[in-house]
């Protein structure tokens, strides 16, 4: 930590090291300074130690961002990625500036080859295959000439390749001075080798009953004052809403099951061109299962046969049990009412093998690495073979052991599979022999040992279904009950919210805390919206709004705002009761069994004596109590057999016999130690180096303001 303390201040000293670097190269002549630090061009997204993220230049990357991440980011997942990016590009473009840090043509060729993203870029590659600094360049010049576009994006790729070697350069400087001494490496040798065994008591706080402890206002609003910057708090927002959620009502159930259920049975309808009376077969009856669910069905006839565990699981069992042409339903699955129909079978249709697989030099689809010959895989095949008919065979660890196929690791499970799907050879084999079967065969493939491990009866239904929906009506009242609630809550005093909910029998739900950039509510799920108006400036404490929802209505209600700076008392006192309680118990304690004996501490407060062995400081839990690091500290402190006073602990009030000390091994060197804190130091440096110097950045974030 001195280290980043360091950095903060700016020393001299680092300075001048890190001044050092090389003067800057560039490539393609896109890499220069203006770019790096933010043109304060319009409004921004940001302002870090007086440096803008402009707003234009922000959304231009949330493009590349989406594109690059997809449809399962939200937009405020990506604002806040990009965000942490450019925070991050411009904290330490800020370093490099200040501290002359500039990279050479040489180091970023360097880079380029020692990356595999860009390494293996084929027009980066010699005839031999292999990544040529002088091709790479006559590469990005050919691009410049004669593919514009593709030069436009190595721009950018270039920007990205000089960042992460400056950063690169600038995390190994500071690394460079974060190792650890022999002193320390002796120092933390000894808090993990030095031991102590104890025979401890303790009077847990919870003998105490919390409703015996009475805590003040002013006592919670003293704690926080002297400990502020545990109880900073941003600006946050308290709301509760009232969900009027767009659902079928009992009435539209009833109705797609009565619609459902008249599809069944055949109808009769006159026909005006014949002038003839047609019967319509009905879902019983028919046979053209595509056609009549085209016209009747909201899913299609699936011709694919299935096992029964591919069934709708509510039915499976009365569905699977069905003879050809029976059906089950009208039945409810999930939002549908269904009936499905048995329209075929067939016993052991679907069968599960494991396989291990020998290939050979030449076969289909055989790894590059595999040299054997035919006669060679066949040979082994052959001998595995022997193994794996036993009895007692483990076919899963031999497959494990000698399979070239990608299920290997799996040992050799292939799942289950239906005819057709498998190689001609393979497939018959599986089908034609008995579950349970080992035997040999040969494909384009190579040669494969087969292990039938189980078979089961597939079917063919078509399932004729119908989706449950908010009716029109239903859609229309529900609309009119939002509005009419909106109104009379909007009338009404603001802490009349609930009681008018509660005459509606409607529920209301709180939402406490809401921060500025949030975008999920419980209950309502992505709700950025009204996450944004709860934030203007206009919202004032008790306004109402109504929000239209992909599945309906909520109206919400602004409860409560939070200012940014310190909490108030009855914001904090969750966590404050708790701590202000424990010392109250602590010294209720103490003062009850000031100077009593280890024996007698015990027995008057009715708790047994228990011990504990081999406790360190670097793993200072006591079993049975928990992590006590103050107990074990103490402890180690003592003389053998010594007592100590009463200890103020985690979990209670303790007093410790030590009844044995162990005291590290005299060792002639502590390098390995060192060593070992050296690396975890310097594999620090790249999160705690940073985090220090946002720590000590002042950052104006305005994100909320446009997202």
């Amino acid at each position: 930590m001195a280290i980043l303390g360091n950095i903060r201040k700016r020393t001299t000293v680092l300075i001048l090291i890190i001044g050092m670097a090389l003067f800057a190269f560039v490539i393609s002549g896109v890499f220069n300074s203006n770019d790096l630090g933010g043109a304060k061009v319009g409004s921004s997204i940001a302002e870090i130690n007086g440096d803008n993220i402009p707003r234009e230049e922000f959304q231009q990357k949330m493009e590349r961002a989406s594109r690059q991440y997809g449809p399962n980011f939200s937009s405020t997942q990506l604002v806040n990625t990009v965000y942490n990016q450019e925070l991050r590009r411009v904290i330490l473009n800020q370093q490099f500036d200040e501290l002359g840090i500039d990279i050479e043509s040489d180091q970023i060729v360097d880079y380029v080859a020692n990356n595999p993203g860009y390494a293996q870029i084929p027009d980066f590659l010699d005839d031999s295959g292999v990544f040529n600094a002088d091709v790479f360049k006559n590469a990005i010049a050919d691009w410049r000439v004669n593919d514009p576009l593709r030069y436009d994006a190595w721009l950018q790729d270039e920007k990205n390749i000089m960042q992460s070697a400056k950063e690169q350069l600038y995390f190994n400087l500071v690394k460079a001075g974060s190792g650890a001494t022999l002193q320390e490496g002796e120092f933390d040798y000894k808090l993990q080798s030095n031991k102590v065994d104890i025979q401890y008591v303790r009077v847990p706080y919870s003998s105490i009953a919390d409703s015996t402890i009475t805590i003040s206002k002013d006592e919670i609003s003293d704690y926080v004052k002297a400990h502020k910057d545990d109880y900073k708090q941003e600006p946050a927002r308290d709301v509760r809403f009232v969900f009027f959620e767009e659902k079928a009502s009992d009435e539209d159930i009833n109705d797609v099951r009565t619609a459902i259920t008249n599809l069944l049975d055949n109808t009769v309808e006159y026909n005006q061109a014949t002038d003839k009376t047609d019967t319509i077969l009905g879902f019983a009856a028919t046979t053209d299962y595509a056609a009549f669910l085209d016209r009747n069905s909201d899913s299609k006839f699936d011709t694919i046969f299935k096992a029964k565990t591919g069934l709708p699981q509510v039915a499976a069992d009365s569905i699977f049990a069905l003879n050809i042409g029976e059906f089950y339903g009208p039945y409810r699955d999930g939002d549908a009412f269904k009936v499905t129909k048995m329209v075929a079978k067939k016993a052991e249709g679907s069968v599960k093998a494991s396989h291990i697989l020998f290939a050979y030099e030449g076969a289909t689809r055989a790894n590059p690495s595999i040299t054997r010959s035919k006669a060679e895989a066949e040979a082994e095949a052959k001998k595995i073979l022997i193994e794996a008919q036993k009895a007692d065979a483990d076919f899963a660890a031999l497959a494990r052991e000698n399979s070239d196929g990608p299920s290997g690791p799996r040992g050799g499970d292939l799942g289950f599979f239906q005819e057709g799907v498998m190689a001609d050879e393979f497939n018959d084999f599986c089908f034609g022999n008995p579950v349970g079967k080992v035997g040999l065969v040969e494909t384009d493939f190579g040669f494969h040992i087969i292990k039938v491990d189980e078979k089961e009866d597939i079917v063919q239904v078509a399932t004729l279904a119908r989706t449950i929906e908010p009716s029109e009506t239903t859609i229309n009242n529900l609309f009119t009950e939002t509005t009419k609630f909106e109104m009379n809550s909007t009338d009404a005093a603001p802490e009349e919210f609930t009681k008018i909910a509660e005459e509606g029998e409607f529920s209301v739900r709180p939402v406490n805390k809401l921060k500025a950039l949030d975008e999920n509510l419980p209950g309502l799920g992505q709700q950025r919206n009204i996450v944004r108006w709860a934030f203007e400036d206009a919202t004032n404490v008790g306004d109402i709004k109504r929000f239209d929802l992909t599945n309906g209505y909520a109206v919400v209600q602004l409860t409560k705002k939070y200012k940014e700076g310190v909490m108030a008392p009855e914001d904090a006192s969750a966590t404050v009761l708790p701590i202000l309680r424990k010392e109250r118990k602590a010294e209720q304690i103490i003062a009850a069994n000031q100077g009593k004996a280890f024996e007698a501490f015990a027995s008057d407060n009715n708790v047994t004596q228990s011990t504990a062995s081999a406790l360190s400081a670097k793993s200072p839990t006591v079993p049975g109590a928990g992590r006590e690091p103050l107990v074990v500290g103490t402890a180690l402190a003592m003389n053998d057999g010594d007592t100590s006073g009463l200890i103020k602990g985690e979990t209670g009030v303790f007093m410790v016999k030590v009844t044995k000390k162990e005291d590290a091994v005299e060792i002639p060197s502590f390098v390995t130690f060192a060593n070992t804190l050296s690396n975890q130091n310097r594999n620090s440096v790249n999160t705690g180096a940073f985090n220090a110097l946002k720590e000590k950045a002042e950052i104006e974030d305005n994100r909320a303001d446009f997202y």
